[in-house]
């Protein structure tokens, strides 16, 4: 048969066919995984699943040649759940309320009926049920002394304004620990170390410190936004800022504990087992920005910021002193503009966002091309080049370029902004695949 007069039908079936043959066993199904498997498989409330894959991570032509600090590179990224948008000012402050809460009942209140004993221990734990189930909050008692007892977390004496009850902020402290996982592997071989020398501990204050719209900005009538951006209910679906990368390790830290809590509480035999919640790495920042897209600059595509309708289609600072013309003169509520390809909202904008990667300019040279990341955990006394964190994504008062997908910048860990905000990321498959 001459080629020639082959119908286009024919070759369509062919590549059709070739297509699906290059699946991982021909078949279209992982060895050893059941399809079932993957099907029970439940996406973290808030989050969406970032399908894993190889991507040119780093700067393109089009980038600002003195600003490039690192070569492109090829890397594989596994599959990841991502949180849809940026922590936003609601969620944050269910932390704070959750600590707050704690420390009145443990340091406070001290009334056996509000904890839970475990039973041939020591331990107790607070019954959250009991605590939340009652008609009034604990800060609205019509009890006497518990009202006596809340009024010693507010500001006193000479702290006062006008006589208000107010929350001493600077009491709000949580302890969290974790296990330096790559410390302990460095050192399996010395005798003389034991588990304890790689559980780190810290303790820090909760709340964001709302003073950094006035640090950032000396001579910016910003007021306002000090007072009513964290507390007043106008902002609550707008992205936390004012939080360091430490703050946001805590804040991870309580939410995954506070699933696993939630687990044991339950009375069903099938559990749902799930990773910690973690920021995510530098290298899958950029990874779920580009949504799936090839050499593009923005989350959207490109080439341009703006739409076919000339649309601006983030928040950013797009021109001199020009801040309003994307809809927003700050931050704008995290589902504000469209979603890329993978379903994130604001992956370019509104706030930069934490990653969980040390800034290294020649880090692309030495990390893995296998979900790459290089991670330090810079202790008191460590110079300031290891306290360097990657922020990624740009923010309502940056210009264009630092928008890009490929950009890095950094701030210093224990240094809270008014542009700077996170999301988390939680390892995948978020059941026990032996839950059939």
């Amino acid at each position: 048969m001459n080629r020639r007069h082959l119908p286009i039908s024919y070759f369509i079936i062919i590549v059709a066919f070739i297509s699906a043959s290059c699946s991982r066993t021909g078949g279209g199904e992982l060895v050893g995984v059941k399809r079932d498997q993957l099907k029970t498989s439940k996406v973290p409330h808030g989050m969406v699943l970032v399908p894993g894959g190889t991507f040119i991570m780093g700067q393109s032509d089009e980038d600002i040649t003195f600003a490039q600090v690192a070569q492109n590179r090829q890397v594989t990224i596994s599959s990841f759940y991502m949180d849809e948008t940026e922590i936003s000012n609601s969620e944050y402050r269910q932390f704070v309320n959750w600590v707050r809460d704690s420390i009145l009942i443990y340091n406070y209140l001290q009334d056996d009926n509000y904890f839970i004993q475990v039973e041939g221990t020591n331990e107790r734990y607070i019954d959250w049920d009991k605590v939340n189930g009652g008609k009034r909050s604990l800060w609205n008692s019509n009890d006497q002394a518990v009202r006596e007892r809340t009024r010693q977390m507010f500001y006193q004496g000479e702290d006062r304004i006008f006589g208000k009850d107010e929350l001493d902020v600077r009491l709000l402290r949580y302890h969290y620990e974790w296990y330096d996982l790559r410390a302990a592997t460095a050192a399996k071989n010395d005798p003389t170390k034991t588990r304890s020398d790689f559980i780190r501990r810290d303790t820090i204050l909760v709340y964001p410190d709302t003073t950094v719209w006035l640090n950032d900005f000396s001579y910016a009538q910003n007021e306002p936004m000090v007072e009513g951006y964290f507390s007043h209910p106008s902002f609550d679906e707008y992205p936390v800022v004012g939080v360091t990368w430490r703050q946001a390790n805590a804040f991870n830290t309580w939410r995954s504990r506070l699933f696993e809590n939630y687990e044991r509480s339950r009375k069903s035999s099938r559990r749902e087992i799930r990773q910690p919640y973690t920021l995510p790495s530098e290298a899958e920042w950029e990874y779920a920005a580009r949504g799936g897209r090839i050499n593009t600059q923005y989350p959207w595509g490109g080439p341009s910021a703006r739409n076919a309708k000339g649309c601006l289609m983030a928040n950013f600072k797009p021109g001199r002193g020009n801040y309003i013309d994307d809809g927003a003169a700050y931050t704008a509520p995290v589902y504000s503009y469209f979603p890329n390809d993978f379903g994130l909202y604001n992956m370019a904008g509104n706030v930069a966002e934490w990653t969980s990667s040390t800034f290294n300019e020649s880090a692309s040279s030495f990390v893995h091309d296998m979900n790459p990341t290089y991670r330090y955990d810079a202790k008191p006394g460590d110079p300031e080049s290891l306290q360097r964190k990657v922020v990624r994504g740009g923010s309502w008062k940056d210009v264009g370029y630092f928008l890009q997908n490929s950009t890095r910048a950094y701030e210093y860990q224990d240094i809270p902004k008014s542009y700077i905000g996170f999301r988390s990321v939680s390892a995948f498959p978020g059941v026990d695949p032996m839950n059939n």
